[in-house]
């Protein structure tokens, strides 16, 4: 019987690897205008501070359903538009209906509250923000060699990075430059929030077109030509999730207990950044959504978030470099030690400027959690089930935002009195955890980047 050569994947160009990930800064946009305001909204419907956290746990928990099962038929999925192509195409229009209607919902009072209107969008973003986010990760291991895929993830991480600036910042820069308004009546949200949740719609719709329009997908007898077979072998259905579930590979266990800490920490820093930034540095009274001091509460924690996208942006094109000077594992606990140290320093800042400084080490956190888990992890699993692993990972990022979702507000409410800056701290620590907790990390590929 002949022996079936297989081939090695050609490398990528630059440019094409930029376009197969063009997606990523649409998808980022919105969802920095989601991570910046959606606190904000909420809080103008009516939410309390204590219970900003189980409004959050939309986001875990559709996410916890979804990317496994987009994974799983990402896999398989192969028509005219491809293998993961349509999916992105899905998420995104999904999600660009989900930021029109969300700073719009006191307007659909009539039906129900704001604020159950509200959550639902945040809901229904979310779950169409996984539909279009999780297949751009298998898609980097279906396009690249191994020896590109660090750089493939740091791509995406650097294009995560621009996205999130433009989305965070956005809202800043239409009201102090543009004249946008940003103050609104009770219960109703900012004309320069509503403004920039259109253009974050259109950004993401557009972008991913872009990476559908110039990104060739291998089809099935070409991944097979790459895998010998693996591509394309068959598996038990659905259900075999919960068998590949507990057959991960040790690698990826590993990197559950660090995903744990770095996901608690940053949840509780998308939640509790601007009531705490309010309270501790603004000094804006608790309830008070209406104030201009809230406003500039709210806006700033927008610039502080675009910067440290900002950071991570730059800082993902230096790590394959550091990953290849020392080893993955290093460079990620070097990178979560700065965040938690950036986290813990807020506690103890009373100037508004000064917290740039600290979001610089949540930039160099970020930046290594968006690439450096998933370069590991890549070497570590079949290309056959690329996608449904990458999904099954995402239990490891959920998991932690639904356990601080659920006791995140009780805890702020009956221990911290209220004060969110508490939340923060905590973070911070978690931070610090999960960087001890990489070092444990068994891998063959630590030093391939």
């Amino acid at each position: 019987m002949e022996k079936k050569i297989t081939l090695s994947k050609p490398r990528l160009s630059s440019l094409q690897i930029f376009n197969m990930s063009a997606g990523f800064f649409g998808i980022q946009f919105g969802f920095a205008l989601q991570n910046g305001n959606a606190s904000r909204i909420l809080q103008t419907y009516g939410a309390d501070v204590e219970h900003l956290s189980l409004f959050w746990l939309a986001a875990p928990l559709t996410g916890m359903i979804v990317q496994p099962i987009i994974g799983y038929y990402s896999d398989k999925t192969w028509n005219r538009f491809g293998r993961r192509r349509p999916y992105f195409l899905i998420g995104a229009v999904l999600t660009a209906i989900a930021l029109i209607l969300m700073p719009n919902s006191a307007a659909m009072a009539s039906f129900l509250p704001p604020i159950i209107i509200g959550a639902g969008m945040l809901m229904i973003m979310d779950a169409s923000i996984n539909v279009a986010m999780e297949p751009f990760r298998a898609l980097v291991a279906d396009k690249l060699p191994e020896s590109q895929r660090s750089f493939g993830f740091s791509m995406q991480t650097f294009l995560i990075g621009a996205g999130a600036i433009t989305g965070s910042w956005l809202p800043y820069i239409l009201s102090e430059y543009l004249g946008v308004s940003k103050v609104a009546a009770v219960g109703q949200v900012p004309l320069n929030v509503i403004y920039s949740f259109y253009v974050g719609a259109a950004v993401l719709v557009g972008t991913i077109l872009w990476t559908v329009i110039t990104t060739k997908e291998y089809p099935p007898e070409e991944m097979e030509s790459y895998h010998d077979g693996a591509a394309t072998e068959e598996t038990k259905g659905i259900m075999s999730i919960f068998t590949d579930f507990s057959k991960m590979p040790l690698t990826m266990k590993q990197l559950g207990l660090v995903q744990f800490f770095s996901w608690f920490a940053l949840f509780s820093m998308w939640v509790f950044t601007t009531p705490a930034i309010a309270q501790h540095i603004y000094k804006v009274a608790p309830g008070d959504t209406s104030s201009v001091q809230f406003a500039d509460a709210g806006n700033w924690v927008g610039i502080l978030f675009g910067v440290y996208n900002g950071v991570s942006a730059i800082y993902a094109l230096l790590l394959p470099s550091i990953a290849r000077l020392t080893s993955r594992k290093i460079a990620h606990a070097f990178s979560l030690t700065a965040g938690g140290l950036g986290l813990l320093s807020i506690y103890f800042i009373t100037d508004p400027q000064l917290l740039i400084y600290a979001m610089i080490g949540v930039g160099l956190a970020w930046g290594s959690i968006l690439s450096m888990p998933y370069a590991i992890l890549s070497s570590s699993i079949p290309a056959r089930k690329m996608g449904v692993y990458m999904g099954i990972f995402n239990f490891f990022i959920t998991m932690p935002q639904i356990i601080n979702g659920f006791f995140g507000g009780m805890i702020v409410e009956k221990f911290y009195d209220g004060k969110a800056i508490y939340a923060i701290v905590l973070a911070g620590i978690f931070m610090i955890l999960g960087a001890i907790s990489v070092l444990y990390i068994q891998s063959n590929q630590e030093k391939e980047a």
